[in-house]
């Protein structure tokens, strides 16, 4: 086994390798023990990142690791588990309930992917849902395949400077020091297929990211066959640009279909996570008329297999291009179908009248299956989109809800774990969606799960001190040591902002009534402290405009350094 830098391994620990590249090792705690151990300074430098951690670890340290009976062990019990996990014959929750019903996995289609902070190819909710639905696939055993762009330069490294206005750093992802392999063709070749783009071709490859049992598959137009233009295409994840905006999701939409295809993967059910993937019904439509379906019965056939969730109401979450645009860039998929290209631009119309084309819209009206992400989202969505289906009352327009959750593993501190473990049984994650299970929560006594709590509290404080510390050797103002939350008190009751910094999350609503909030978080006897966390998109002015203001209240001395932001 070699590592990228062309570094043996040694035999006895020679599977390390294998398991940086499956992410199963960041959920399994055994796992994340096991490479705290190789090198933990190396680890910590990495951004726990074992696959850059083992390319800069020396030769002697593999040597000395190799005959360290303590480490070898933890290597073999982290390596049964792993090697039981994968294994095809594991007992998982969907094959002991279902069989095997199903013909073909589920293909899941998503412009973000949050599966490791090792790859930036997220920039909010919509990626953490997409990772965490991967990762619960994997465990219980649902065959699902995902389909992504990997973005050279992935979202951007964020910088708050002294006046407050956001910065931002892209860095070029380096592949050897990411958990990604490279998938090639059968000839050899890095470039799988081919995808049609206005007046030229462009070439499509694929990096596989394993997520346990799940193969992730980020496409890429970063190839020797393309132009430098074209290269750049997966460059950076939601560039403002619309023309380079519909073409990223022309190679997620079509590419993504086409590359399944070449890999010989044949799915019985395809997920469009929100309108940027929808393109990918144009795609299996053009497929089944050119292999004679009549377009009507293509569109059927298409939507009795496609499942569509749709994350936002708002229009800053909808991806609406001209619909000169989409003629200019898919005109051959409009022709291929052999119909009126009225009827098929009239599938991305929201039926309000305007001339553009809505890529919900096209996902909704193209999916047999479609689904809001909570109860009261599901009614929005309803109410919102009820022109589409003006035939029908609006509480039966045919969207329904499912209620976002979490991957526990990965979300669950280990502290808490621990504690669920001993009180709620050493089952409880099996059971974690058993409303009767948290019934036990109280049985464990007050003052553990508070001390835990208490625990979990000052380590992210120290660690929130601990970058701070590493930011002054940079020339860090004593401003934005404030700022950056130097000041925090483990005991205080504290509040977390953390989510996309934009205009309508509202993050500066709490700031409406400045002396009432000075007064709060000044309470000698119950103080208060408040951490914000958030990038504002690039090129949305506004909300840059709006963390700006907020950031320049942190430094306020009447908040007494009781109010922090946490960068990137």
């Amino acid at each position: 086994m070699y590592q990228p830098n062309g570094q043996k391994l040694p035999e006895r620990i020679g599977r390390l390798d294998e398991l940086a590249h499956n992410l199963w090792w960041s959920w399994y705690p055994g796992a994340r023990d096991l490479f705290r151990a190789v090198d933990y300074p190396l680890w910590s430098i990495s951004g726990h990142n074992p696959v850059k951690q083992l390319r800069n670890l020396g030769s002697d340290r593999l040597e000395t690791l190799a005959a360290d009976p303590t480490f070898v062990d933890l290597y073999d019990s982290v390596m049964s588990a792993f090697d039981s996990y994968m294994s095809a014959d594991r007992d998982a929750w969907f094959t002991s309930t279902h069989g095997s019903q199903l013909p073909g996995p589920v293909a899941y289609f998503s412009m973000e992917f949050a599966v490791h902070v090792s790859l930036p190819m997220y920039a909010g909710g919509l990626g953490v849902l997409a990772g965490d639905v991967c990762k619960e696939a994997s465990d219980l055993g649902l065959p699902m395949v995902g389909i992504g762009l990997l973005f050279s330069q992935g979202y951007f490294l964020q910088h708050i400077p002294d006046h407050g206005w956001q910065e931002e750093n892209y860095l070029e992802l380096d592949h050897e020091d990411a958990p990604v392999r490279p998938v090639f063709s059968p000839q050899g070749g890095r470039a799988l297929t081919q995808v049609q783009i206005a007046d030229r071709l462009v070439s499509v490859g694929a990096w596989r990211v394993q997520v346990g049992r799940v193969n992730v598959y980020l496409l890429t137009s970063d190839l020797d066959e393309n132009s430098p233009q074209d290269r750049e295409l997966t460059a950076r994840l939601y560039t403002s640009a619309l023309e380079v905006r519909i073409q990223q999701e022309i190679l997620l939409g079509i590419g993504g279909v086409r590359v399944l295809g070449v890999l010989g993967i044949k799915p019985s059910v395809w997920h469009a996570n929100e309108g940027h993937a929808s393109f990918m019904t144009i795609e299996r439509v053009r497929e089944m008329v050119q292999k004679g379906t009549p377009f009507p019965d293509a569109l059927q056939k298409v939507g009795d297999a496609t499942v569509f969730t749709t994350h936002t109401p708002l229009r800053a979450g909808t991806d609406i291009f001209p619909i000169q645009l989409v003629e200019k860039h898919l005109s051959q998929y409009l022709d291929a179908t052999g119909v009126d290209k009225e009827i098929l631009l009239s599938l991305g119309r929201d039926n309000t009248g305007n001339q553009h084309f809505n890529m919900t819209a096209l996902g909704l009206k193209m999916a047999g299956r479609r689904n809001g992400v909570s109860r009261l989202h599901g009614e929005v969505s309803r109410w919102l989109w009820h022109g589409l289906w003006p035939q029908v009352q609006q509480d039966q327009v045919p969207i329904s809800h499912v209620t976002n959750g979490i991957h526990v593993p990965t979300w669950v501190a280990p502290e808490l774990a621990n504690l669920y473990e001993r009180y709620l049984g050493e089952n409880w994650l099996d059971r974690h969606d058993d409303t009767t299970l948290w019934e036990r929560v109280l049985d464990i006594p007050d003052h553990k799960l508070w001390a835990t709590h208490m625990l979990l509290k000052s380590k992210l404080i120290s660690i929130m001190r601990e970058r701070a510390q590493k930011s002054l050797d940079k020339g860090l103002t004593a401003k934005q040591m404030v700022a950056k939350g130097v000041f925090l008190d483990p005991e205080a009751l504290t509040i977390a902002f953390a989510r996309r910094y934009t205009e309508y999350k509202r993050p500066g609503l709490i700031f409406k009534d400045i002396e009432r909030l000075r007064k709060i978080v000044k309470d000698a006897h119950r103080p208060v402290q408040i951490i914000f966390a958030g990038k504002s998109h690039p090129d949305d002015t506004p909300s840059k405009h709006l963390l700006q203001s907020v950031y320049s209240l942190l430094t306020d001395h009447q908040f007494e350094g009781r109010i922090a932001f946490v960068e990137d």
